[in-house]
Formats: structure tokens, sequence, C-alpha cells
């Protein structure tokens, strides 16, 4: 399925931007015209995602990240997160609750968050070439709605 609309951000893993790439893709997301609960979970899975390659990805460094939202004709949205730093070695294992690389003040579960907050989550990852986080939510449509 080809997508309806498409935006692609760049931009350094600084936690300030962290705020910006929710707040872009809950703008992205109005287009369908989500609920407030659709566009707080669009909010709370893309935070969790940009503060794990953060945290995780560029552990001794400021990277890249990469935000690409794309929208469907049915009626979802498809945030894709990547960057190009350290890797996950062990994706299952990084996807369990509590587990984390993080300090102890990491809660390990930010796969945990992103996957209830949407409808699919997929995780790809070469150590030493970085991680793809694909989030996919389906948001409803309204009655009298223009899409």
């Amino acid at each position: 399925m080809k997508p309806v609309n498409e935006v692609k951000l760049d931009f350094w893993s600084r936690s300030a931007n962290e705020a910006f790439a929710r707040t872009a893709a809950a703008c992205f997301a109005a287009q369908l015209d989500p609920t407030l609960d659709e566009v707080n979970d669009i909010k709370t899975a893309v935070s969790e995602a940009v503060t794990n390659v953060i945290v995780h990805a560029y552990p001794d460094c400021i990277g890249k990240v990469i935000l690409r939202l794309r929208l469907f004709e049915d009626h979802t949205v498809e945030i894709v997160i990547k960057d190009h730093g350290v890797g996950i070695p062990d994706v299952e294992k990084a996807r369990e609750p509590l587990f984390t690389t993080g300090s102890e003040e990491r809660s390990g579960m930010g796969f945990t968050i992103m996957e209830s907050f949407t409808d699919s989550m997929r995780v790809r990852s070469q150590v030493g070439k970085g991680t793809t986080v694909t989030l996919r939510k389906k948001i409803a449509r309204r009655l009298g709605g223009s899409h």
C-alpha cells in the first residue's frame, strides 16, 4: 500500500529533541483526526523510541536520529525511528520488560510501552550499524470526517 502522505526528519540525539519528535509526530498524525487518546498514544510511543536512541544507541556521543512518518489510506500512521548507533546484540532480550543496558534509573520498559501504545512494533538491529523501530497505529475514522 502506498502512503498518502509522508515526512522525514533528521535531528541530533539530544534530549531536547525528544519533545520535538513527539510533537512533530502528533502534528503530522492530526491529519487523520485522531482522538486525544490516540494522539497521546502516538506521542508516548515516539517519546519512548527517541529516548531509547538517546540513551542506548549513542551512549557516549551525539548521533543522528531519523524519524519517518507515513499516513496510509486505511487510516494507519507508520512511525519509523532509525539510528546508526551501537545496535542491539539480542533484540528479543531487549524487548523483555525490565531489561535495560542503561543505568539503574532506567526502567527497561521502553519496548513494552511502545508495543502497548501502538498496534504493531518491529525492531531490526545490527551491532555497530544501528537500529530501526517501526511502529504502526490505526486511527479510527470519525463520522462526518473529510478523510
